[in-house]
């Protein structure tokens, strides 16, 4: 990305004045997109799936054309943690899907096309996606139902697109094996037309609606995550305001607490001590988990189940249709410690293993607990630093950001996290477990850019880093 391109980032990062649609007209058209569209959500028994089924060999759960997805067991063996071996269901996914975000200049000011889009497994409905949110099933049209919007601007060489941002970025590694999506913005140099579920908006105020609860969807998080805003000199004041002090952190390449080289180093050496081994395993075999009419659930509920949904979503390629999705048994957290070191905001980066991940360990953030209880002696591992985020007054620290953000809701059902920043002082401990190591935001966008290193929590819990 040259600087050109991440400066007119940054100004539209910058920018909240939208002549198009403010924050209160947003959630205005926001709302009325919610009423005027029918959409009904019902879980059903899985004997009422249309077109999928339990395969009788080894009672995977499959679509009858082959394509989409499957749910699928696998065994895993691994000496990262206490529990080094376990059994699953995951969601396999071998496509590769597109979330696609066109902006366009107008008025020198770079705009996003977003798109408000119901998903079957959404807490409230309307989400804000990106222009494109789809899996190579659905834009070759497998389900018969129609194209996409706005597919031709990815999929062909046009004069008129040029590529902003192009990256291959995982999926819930907890949840899919080994599934990754084309995360791409394109600008559009011609004219477009605004199609009927679909509005521009500035960077800033996307990043000012992530203060709101479950209104940006988590493609779009991922999506914006990785545009970098480049580097360049800033004074290092402790007088910044927190926004200004972010914004250093993206910018500043002279005063961090670790070199690149130091970071890769650190990754490296843990990726040589883990071992991870998965296999897939016939659905029917994995242990300590349930099947009834209506679920797949572990035999303690706890971590997630697997159940059936019939959705009725009337602006959607296909208006009615049945699957199975992926419940949680409660929220979890997602937490970013950070901290002034030289000066400059620094982020608490944990190396993190999970069943799904490509490359054995990805950066994730402080604090994510998923599944499972996170309070201290309801889990099969203590989480570290947990208690800096449940108790902040204790620790002296300070909450920056607080909402929750929902989970994909193609995929998982009513799924919200509680995303939090928290900034701590000089005097919380420099001493870290070997899993966790100090990066300035400048430092983890360097790592974003490349294949399988931010796991898309982190990256999510990233986007909603605004400075204004």
């Amino acid at each position: 990305m040259n600087q050109d391109v991440k400066y007119i980032f940054l100004q539209s990062a910058l920018t909240l004045e939208n002549p198009y649609m403010d924050i209160p007209q947003f959630f205005n058209w926001l709302n009325k997109k919610k009423a005027a569209t029918h959409h009904q959500i019902t879980q059903i028994p899985f004997k009422q799936l249309q077109n999928w089924e339990f395969q009788k060999s080894t009672g995977n759960l499959i679509h009858s054309s082959g394509k989409f997805f499957s749910i699928e067991g696998i065994e895993v063996k691994t000496n990262w943690g206490n529990v080094n071996e376990w059994t699953q269901p995951i969601i396999n996914q071998p496509e590769v899907g597109f979330l696609g975000i066109i902006t366009k200049k107008i008025n020198g000011i770079l705009y996003f096309l977003m798109q408000a889009k119901i998903e079957p497994g959404n807490i409230n409905a309307v989400q804000i996606s990106p222009t494109l949110q789809a899996t190579k099933s659905n834009y070759t049209q497998v389900h018969k139902g129609n194209p996409p919007n706005y597919l031709e601007y990815f999929l062909s060489k046009r004069k008129d697109v040029n590529i902003l941002v192009d990256q291959l970025q995982s999926e819930q590694g907890a949840r899919f094996f080994k599934k990754r999506n084309r995360n791409i913005i394109i600008e559009v140099t011609s004219d477009i037309e605004v199609k009927e579920e679909f509005c521009w908006l500035t960077l800033g105020q996307i990043k000012e609606l992530l203060t709101y609860d479950n209104i940006i969807n988590m493609d779009t998080r991922t999506v914006i995550s990785g545009i970098a805003f480049g580097n360049t000199q800033i004074e290092i004041s402790n007088n910044n305001s927190y926004e200004k002090g972010l914004l250093i952190s993206e910018l500043d390449i002279h005063h961090s607490l670790h070199s690149i080289e130091d970071i890769i180093s650190w990754i490296t050496k843990l990726k040589s001590f883990a071992e991870l081994e998965v296999n897939k395993i016939p659905l029917n075999e994995i242990k300590h988990w349930e099947k009834d009419e209506m679920s797949i659930h572990h035999e303690q509920g706890k971590y997630f189940s697997v159940i059936a949904v019939n959705a009725e979503i009337g602006n959607r390629e296909v208006a009615r249709w049945t699957q199975p999705i992926v419940k949680s048994a409660q929220e979890g957290i997602i937490a970013f410690i950070i901290k002034k070191i030289n000066g400059v905001y620094h982020f608490l980066v944990q190396a993190k293993m999970e069943s799904g991940n490509f490359d054995i360990i990805e950066l994730a953030p402080t604090v994510q607990c998923l599944t499972g209880n996170y309070r201290k002696g309801m889990n099969e591992y203590e989480v570290d630093f947990i208690d800096v985020v449940l108790e902040p007054e204790k620790h002296n620290a300070t909450i920056r950001y607080s909402t929750f953000q929902s989970e994909e809701g193609g995929r998982f059902y009513e799924e919200q996290n509680k995303n939090m920043i928290i900034e701590v002082g000089e005097d919380f401990n420099n001493g870290l477990p070997e899993k966790y190591i100090w990066m300035t935001l400048n430092q983890i966008k360097t790592f974003i850019k490349f294949n399988n290193y931010l796991n898309i929590q982190s990256r999510s819990l990233l986007a909603a880093v605004k400075f204004i």
